[in-house]
Parts: structure tokens; C-alpha cells; sequence
């Protein structure tokens, strides 16, 4: 079990490494969107605007303050669970807004996570059963295709098929079940061939393993060998990834969500860089770190208890 204490430990070591990084998160997005080009101020107030209705638009947006004090006054409010107003649609703060789309982007990345393991688990199993054969030749080279195949183009292609073609799919909304199918598709074919490629190369390391030829030598069935005892030990590889390919599922879903016109948060956060929403964009990016760092911590954990040789290096 994870939950003895140098086990326990580990994880708090890895919680508490996570902060630094979260902290250089905050710095970093912080000067780059202050290094973004133009003047949000001029931006918001109109280009036609004159002098004091510009210098009045940046003290409500406090960017009249230096630059250390906006970061310190942006800190405090952050420590305090506050994202700030956006700038661009302030009906909303900056918290509701992401309390508002985050959902959908989850739901998206879920249905793809979903598309990736029914696709690539089957896809790679099938493979490593008779490798060298047909049945291994032409799952893994659909897998090569959809690796080289980025979604950007992908999307556009399913769209002119089972769109404009045969009619069957919808090409934008995400209100409707079948609005919800070429855009969990094209996000998870990618990571599909991952998983397939990544299933056949560990369920091949262990079909060769003694305990493997063992369960033969009593007469076990080939499906019961794979099933029972090849898929554990070959899902290894698959596990360590599925980290941050979730994370990679739920923040890599911008273009996605441009796309298919999608409500989520990634397509909020384009909207937010094309329109100097500051607080908009430190907010998302500040969001989407938090979700990486906490999926590959608990990636890491379900490998250790999948992996004994994990489980030991935490004693």
C-alpha cells in the first residue's frame, strides 16, 4: 500500500517540489504578458481615444502602478483565491470565468483520454499477440499515421468527411451528444497511437518473461496468459504516459477548441492573448500548471502501486 509513511513522504516531497513551480509559473506568465506588444489601455479605451480617457482606462486597470507593485498587488490578491477582473469581458471576474469553462475542457479532455485507451489499448494488444505479422504490421502502421498526422489538420479533415460529405456530424456546438464526436476524435487520435505503440512495446516485454511461460507450462489458454497476466505488467509504459498525456488531453485543447468552436477554457485563453487580456491569460495558465503537476503526481502514484520496483524505491 501508498499509504505507509515513507510512502506517504514521497508524495508530500513531490507536493512540496511542485511549488517552486507553480511559483515560477505565476513570474514567468506574469512578464510575458507584460511584455506582450501594444498598450491594453489604448487597447480598451478605442485608438480614438484621447489622452485622459486612455490614462483614466489604465489606473482602473492598475497599470499606472511600477511594475513591482502591480506584481506584488497581483500575488496578494492570488494568495488569497482571487484571479483579479477580466479586462475584456468584466462582467465576470477572472474565477468565475474559468469556474464557467473549465468543465467543458475536462469534458473534453475525458472524451479523448476515452478515445485514446478504447482505440489504442485493443490496437496495441492485438499487435503484440502476433507480432511481425499482418496483425501487427497494420494496427501499428494506422498508429505511425495518426502520430504524424497533427490534430490541426486531422480536425479539418473529419470535418469536410462526416460533415460537408456524408452529413452525418455536426461541425461546431457542444450541446448535443453527436456535437461532441469529431472534436473528442481528432483530440484523441493522437494520443491513440501513442498508447497503442506504448502497449505493444511492454505487453512484447513481458510475453517473454519466466512468469509468462509459466502460466503456459499449466495450461492456461493464450487469452488467459495476455488477459490475466501479460496486461498488468504491459500497461506499465501506458500508465507513466497517461500523465501527462492527460495533462497534454486537457490543456493542449486550444486549437480544438477554435476549431469546432468549442466554449471551453482553452479557446478562452486564445481569445485572451489576441485581446491583451492580462488577468485572463495569468489566470489560465496559472489553472492549466496546477492540472499538470497534479496529473503526473497522480500518475506517479498509480504507477508505484502498479510497479513494485516503484513501491520498493519509495520505502
Amino acid at each position: 500500500m501508498l499509504t505507509t509513511a515513507p510512502r506517504l513522504r514521497a508524495i508530500l516531497l513531490r507536493v512540496a517540489q511542485s511549488i517552486p513551480v507553480v511559483i515560477g509559473v505565476v513570474v514567468i506568465s506574469f512578464l510575458l504578458t507584460r511584455a506582450l506588444p501594444g498598450d491594453p489601455a489604448v487597447y480598451f479605451a478605442g485608438v480614438t481615444a484621447d489622452a485622459d480617457s486612455i490614462e483614466q482606462t489604465r489606473v482602473a486597470m492598475g497599470l499606472d502602478k511600477p511594475l513591482p507593485q502591480q506584481f506584488f498587488i497581483y500575488v496578494g490578491d492570488l494568495l488569497q483565491g482571487d484571479l483579479g477582473p477580466s479586462f475584456k469581458k468584466p462582467s465576470r471576474t477572472v474565477r468565475e470565468w474559468v469556474v464557467l469553462r473549465l468543465p467543458v475542457s475536462l469534458e473534453l479532455g475525458a472524451y479523448a483520454l476515452l478515445v485514446a485507451l478504447c482505440i489504442g489499448l485493443p490496437a496495441g494488444i492485438i499487435a503484440a499477440s502476433r507480432p511481425n505479422s499482418a496483425q501487427d504490421y497494420v494496427p501499428m502502421s494506422m498508429a505511425m499515421a495518426g502520430i504524424c498526422i497533427p490534430n490541426f489538420v486531422l480536425g479539418p479533415l473529419l470535418v469536410l468527411v462526416f460533415s460537408l460529405w456524408l452529413g452525418w456530424l455536426p461541425v461546431t456546438g457542444w450541446d448535443k451528444p453527436a456535437e461532441k464526436i469529431l472534436p473528442s476524435l481528432t483530440l484523441g487520435a493522437v494520443y491513440a497511437a501513442y498508447v497503442a505503440r506504448l502497449t505493444r512495446g511492454g505487453m512484447l516485454e513481458v510475453m517473454g518473461q519466466d512468469y509468462i511461460r509459466t502460466a503456459r507450462a499449466k495450461g492456461l489458454s493464450e487469452t488467459a496468459v495476455v488477459l490475466k497476466h501479460g496486461v498488468r505488467g504491459g500497461l506499465l509504459p501506458v500508465v507513466a504516459y497517461l500523465g501527462p498525456a492527460t495533462a497534454a488531453l486537457l490543456t493542449g485543447s486550444f486549437v480544438i477548441e477554435k476549431i469546432f468552436q468549442i466554449p471551453g477554457l482553452g479557446r478562452e485563453f486564445v481569445e485572451a492573448a489576441f485581446n491583451r487580456d492580462y488577468t485572463m491569460i495569468m489566470g489560465t495558465v496559472l489553472v492549466y500548471a496546477t492540472l499538470v503537476l497534479v496529473l503526473n503526481l497522480v500518475a506517479d502514484v498509480v504507477h508505484a502501486w502498479l510497479d513494485p520496483r516503484v513501491r520498493m524505491a519509495m520505502k
